[in-house]
């Protein structure tokens, strides 16, 4: 007859065998467990005899890393208080309260999801999915749009008119309107402009209010297009079904429904501005941002206040706005910026900083121009891309001036085959054609591989380098023929 003995039991009997002379590793061989464990029941049942053989919580007695119940109940208080505030946000008023240690982001997210103030849900992408851009000063470019949901008590619903400085997310626009239509949202660009001055760009997507791109004369000129003209503004566009490209005044349409929006109704349009309006002195001046490293955007918008705006053209009979003349710009071509050449993945370094400018310039010398914080690249004269200049902390990179421009540098060493370039400046090589340059036609070019790139030289001198193209299966057939195939003789048979 089978006997079905229990866990504690087990253990017991094999203790005992080992007590009675078996081996270890037997014993721990016929019943399935470690060396290790059996040596656990061993001098468990030695010190307290078959109590030590039961089942034991893993719990460890102290954590030194768990939050205090004090300061978890003060994130939960924060977060009830402020239901629109994410654990990034609250982590920095602890920080501002003096809690110290000060629990970390991830820590404060599992605190949120125990409570049920937060739903745990996936990010649907990764940061690093986004390509993200911001502009170096403020009034450099604003970002306009308009977002619904005003909801009022007799069943209408407004909307707002929001406009955003990209550099400091100072918000310079949030008018309540009772329809979206062309006047009204001129009226609030317009106002904008004269509390804060005039923007150099204006960034918005292609509503009608906007501009006249879709409608049935895509090259009238709508209102909104006219007053940034008159002004000097220059009004970008996104691309059709682009959302992204005006991701910061989105983002704050979200912020905006989820703070001063959810679930009020408001009596009229003016309650519902004297609500916002209150709303926006708060979200300006008070809270902390997190994509501006958790200062108030009033505190990067007062950057504005050194006059680099334009005045403003007004389209009515009130006083302009004024502001001084900025300072002029070094111009492209004056010898006042340095020299760089362009490596094979098309950027170029400054600073120990690396700034894009193109795969289209790779081996090509350009001029870089600093002011103001913003670099300009030009190539030729012709400016081919600006970036905000970066520094390290305490150095700024040394500007070298332009009549120390950099010889042309030597050819790499290595493996070389010998093209003829055609018509159009480019040779071929393991099939693929590769841009030499026109001035280079019908002329000898020598090509070398230099790790992932194809260098192309011409009398020593590197003069193009490109990103290899061409199937590397090739390149035994290129380099047996380094001087290309022999050209047919004129009239042979």
């Amino acid at each position: 007859m089978l006997v079905e003995l229990g866990m504690l039991e087990q253990r017991h009997k094999a203790v005992l065998e080992v007590l009675n002379g078996a081996t270890v590793t037997d014993v721990a061989r016929r019943y399935g467990v470690a060396r290790q464990t059996l040596h656990d029941w061993l001098r468990g049942y030695a010190r307290n005899g078959m109590a030590a053989l039961s089942d034991r919580s893993c719990k460890p007695a102290t954590c030194p890393h768990q939050m205090d119940p004090e300061v978890e109940a003060r994130v939960c208080a924060i977060r009830r208080e402020h239901p629109g505030w994410g654990p990034q946000t609250i982590r920095h008023r602890l920080g501002e309260e003096d809690v110290s240690p000060v629990p970390s982001r991830s820590a404060v997210y599992r605190a949120l999801v125990r409570h049920r103030l937060i739903e745990p849900s996936r990010r649907r992408r990764q940061r690093g999915d986004y390509k993200r851009w911001e502009r170096s000063r403020p009034m450099e470019l604003w970002q306009m749009d308009i977002v619904g949901a005003v909801k009022l008590t007799d069943g209408g619903e407004a909307s707002v008119v929001t406009g955003l400085d990209d550099h400091s997310r100072f918000c310079v626009s949030a008018k309540v309107v009772a329809r979206a239509t062309a006047k009204p949202v001129c009226d609030a660009l317009t106002e904008a402009m004269r509390r804060h001055g005039v923007p150099e760009r204006l960034l918005t997507d292609n509503g009608k209010v906007f501009t006249g791109r879709f409608g049935i004369n895509p090259t009238s000129e709508v209102l909104f297009d006219r007053i940034c003209r008159e002004n000097g503004i220059r009004h970008y566009l996104t691309a059709p079904y682009s959302p992204t490209t005006t991701g910061k005044v989105e983002r704050f349409h979200k912020t905006l429904r989820a703070e001063c929006l959810a679930g009020k109704v408001f009596d009229s349009i003016e309650d519902a501005q004297a609500a916002i309006d209150t709303w926006v002195t708060h979200y300006n001046t008070k809270r902390p941002h997190q994509g501006i490293g958790m200062v108030a955007p009033a505190v990067r918008f007062a950057l504005a206040n050194t006059g680099d705006s334009a005045p403003l053209a007004e389209p009515t009979p009130e006083p302009a706005v004024t502001a001084p003349k900025p300072a002029p710009k070094p111009e492209v071509g004056k010898g006042l910026g340095i020299t760089r050449w362009v490596d094979q993945t098309g950027r170029i370094g400054l600073g120990g900083f690396k700034y894009h400018v193109g795969r289209w310039l790779a081996g090509e010398m350009v001029e870089v121009l600093a002011h103001d914080g913003v670099l300009t690249i030009a190539h030729r004269g012709v400016v081919v891309a600006t970036h905000p200049q970066r520094f390290r902390p305490g150095r700024q990179p040394e500007l070298r001036p332009a009549a120390s421009m950099r010889k042309p540098r030597l050819a790499t060493s290595g493996m070389t085959v010998i093209r003829m370039a055609d018509a159009s400046g480019y040779v071929n090589f393991a099939g693929t054609g590769y841009r030499a340059g026109r001035a280079y036609a019908g002329k000898q070019v020598e090509v070398s591989l230099v790790g992932g790139s194809v260098q192309l030289t011409v009398a020593g001198k590197v003069v193009r380098i490109h990103p290899a193209r061409h199937d590397p299966a090739k390149e035994h057939g290129a380099f047996a023929t380094p001087k290309g195939r022999p050209r047919k003789k004129a009239g042979a048979a």
